[in-house]
């Protein structure tokens, strides 16, 4: 048998995730991606509202973690957020867990 311990990173949202706030969180979330190994954890549970803008950034993002070898997951996503992932169809691609 053996373990495997995988290095985790926490990234906690609050606020908007819109085209007023997306090039500061964007810088953010790429630092966090390019810092680390393993997998990075996205939390949206203080998200209010999320624009077109903020769900590119999101799948950005992703792909960007994707290519450094790492696993990008977004947690406590809430129903309004959730929503707007679902009629995107990204909730196919971005990963989530806690959808509340």
């Amino acid at each position: 048998m053996s373990v495997r311990q995988q290095e985790l990173a926490l990234v906690v949202l609050t606020g908007r995730l819109d085209v007023s706030t997306v090039s500061v969180v964007r810088e953010r979330l790429h630092a966090a991606v390019d810092a680390g190994t393993g997998l990075l954890v996205v939390d949206l549970s203080g998200v209010q509202s999320v624009d077109v803008t903020g769900l590119g950034m999101l799948a950005g993002t992703y792909r960007r973690a994707q290519a450094a070898g790492r696993t990008m997951v977004l947690r406590a996503v809430s129903p309004r957020v959730a929503r707007l992932l679902h009629v995107t169809r990204l909730d196919r691609v971005l990963p989530m867990e806690d959808v509340g």
